[in-house]
């Protein structure tokens, strides 16, 4: 499943940069991908509408909240552990 759930949220963010996935390496920031506050709020919409979860309404505050997106990397392992919670 992580695959898959990586590969999607690659595919959300590729989207919001306006590149290609291919082009979304997993150490990027979203500031590498020149992804603004606005982006952030749509891919954020997207991976709860795609993955059925709900993202903290303080995600874009690293110190308090619990959902990381220092990263690529961070962002898709926030998103497993959401998606294995709803599983749970």
């Amino acid at each position: 499943m992580s695959g898959a759930v990586r590969d999607k949220v690659i595919e959300i963010i590729a989207e919001q940069a306006v590149l290609e996935p291919s082009d979304v390496k997993m150490d990027m920031s979203l500031n590498d991908l020149g992804i603004d506050s606005m982006g952030l709020v749509e891919a954020i919409f997207a991976i709860e509408e795609t993955f059925d979860v709900q993202v903290p309404f303080n995600a874009n505050e690293p110190d308090t909240s619990e959902f990381d997106i220092s990263s690529v990397s961070a962002i898709v392992r926030a998103v497993e552990r959401l998606v294995a919670e709803q599983a749970a």
